[in-house]
């Protein structure tokens, strides 16, 4: 099986070469262009895939804020020029996501289902959102796949690594660490989802699947299961959204649920305390 992954070289990509099934071909920057159109279908055609995974993305959340015209050229009219492209090759296309596509129901406590309707508070969620439905009106046999709060070891090239590795690293120095508690979600280690992905490679269905951790936690909850883990005794004080303004609004909460998981036969990835202990665990290896 030959599966080309678009954005293979970030964090999801290293994870992905590592379960997929069959021989994978990175397609990424600088030398492939997701918002070149004749580009994208001459390089998608020469790799001869079976499986397109789409894990290109303009992540920095406020950056997609201060440049909304880029934000949208690779996370909507990009992922539409992958979605066309797959669809002239007749094959399968899976197209990362986010949980950033919701967050704008105040008072909100209730995980997001795959058929609950997006209502984005960012230029990043919103081009995700028109990206998704970009991919799914240009592809028949395309999978949307959400996921939440990622991490990985190879880190996110776009954000300048991932949390815990910024926590990490506030807990080998001296300075107070101070964390947003009022905001909550699934957060997903790159590997556990690319577990999942693997188990889809074969036959992926069609529409909208939420691949997260089963349960939830606000950033801060986050923040102290890593760094007790390297010193139980550092503070870590928890602050509201509104002592650490960002170009950009988060969703207060933004956990994912997956009903189609089951009926397809696949197992959830493992609540996130058990992501985490794995991240590390290969971190130190």
């Amino acid at each position: 099986m030959r599966i080309a992954i678009v954005g293979g070289r970030g964090q999801l990509g290293h994870d992905l070469q590592r379960h997929l099934p069959g021989e994978c071909i990175l397609l990424d920057q600088p030398e492939f262009d997701i918002r070149d159109t004749a580009g994208v279908l001459a390089a998608l055609s020469g790799a001869r895939p079976d499986l397109v995974i789409n894990a290109a993305a303009m992540t920095n959340v406020d950056g997609c804020e201060e440049d909304p015209r880029a934000a949208h050229a690779v996370n909507a009219t990009g992922a539409g020029h992958v979605a066309a492209a797959v669809a002239r090759l007749d094959v399968p296309l899976i197209q990362i996501s986010t949980d950033f596509v919701f967050g704008g129901q105040p008072g909100r406590r209730t995980a997001y289902l795959e058929d609950d309707v997006p209502d984005p508070l960012s230029v990043y969620g919103a081009s995700k959102l028109a990206g998704e439905r970009e991919t799914l009106a240009a592809c028949p046999r395309a999978l949307v796949v959400r996921t939440c709060g990622l991490y990985g070891v190879a880190g996110a090239r776009g954000k300048g690594g991932n949390f815990v590795e910024t926590m990490l690293r506030l807990a080998d120095g001296d300075r107070p660490i101070r964390v947003v508690a009022d905001q909550v979600l699934s957060p997903t280690s790159s590997d556990a989802l690319a577990r999942v992905l693997a188990g889809l490679a074969p036959h992926p269905p069609r529409g909208i699947l939420h691949v997260t951790a089963p349960d939830r936690c606000s950033w801060h909850e986050f923040a102290c299961a890593i760094i007790h883990g390297v010193d139980p005794d550092r503070e870590v004080a928890a602050i509201p959204t509104s002592d650490y303004p960002l170009p950009a609004r988060r969703p207060s909460f933004s956990a994912l649920r997956s009903r189609r998981l089951e009926e397809l036969g696949l197992d959830a990835c493992p609540p996130w305390r058990e992501m985490l202990a794995e991240y590390l665990r290969q971190r130190r290896g």
